[in-house]
């Protein structure tokens, strides 16, 4: 089996979650720098085998799309011509930036810690992939 890779896309900064091979465990990769993004997810499939990019899919509560929404469409298809061999999903991300805040008081990180926002966007995108997971 091939490994899925979560991203919690951002304007500035974007969270990055990986499978192990075996797609078991969601696990926190890194946080990337936007405009460094497409280099970078082009380099770590020349070195690991994925098989699924999912990308969070931010919505209002009325179930339409939100303002980020252009720049991620926009994304999407600079991802689908670099590396057309992996295939792109979609994933509600509603509440993770919320849930990842109150993961990080729960595991007792301090005031200090819990401003890392690049923090809040891997865990972030370490909860897109995990609910992902779950819904297989």
């Amino acid at each position: 089996m091939a490994r899925i890779l979560a991203i919690d896309f951002g304007t500035k900064r974007t969270g990055i979650a990986v499978t192990d091979e075996l797609q078991i465990i969601a696990s926190g990769l890194t946080t990337v720098d936007t405009k460094e993004l497409i280099p970078f997810l082009d380099e770590y499939v020349k070195k690991e085998n994925v098989e699924l990019f999912l990308v969070g899919e931010p919505k209002q509560m009325d179930n339409s799309a939100s303002e980020s929404e252009v720049h991620i469409q926009a994304f999407l298809e600079k991802l689908h011509k670099k590396i057309p061999s992996i295939l792109i999903k979609r994933v509600d991300e509603r509440f993770t930036s919320k849930i990842a805040f109150q993961t990080m008081i729960a595991s007792g990180l301090n005031k200090k810690q819990r401003k890392n926002k690049a923090l809040v966007d891997e865990i972030s995108a370490t909860l897109i992939l995990q609910s992902y997971l779950y819904s297989k």
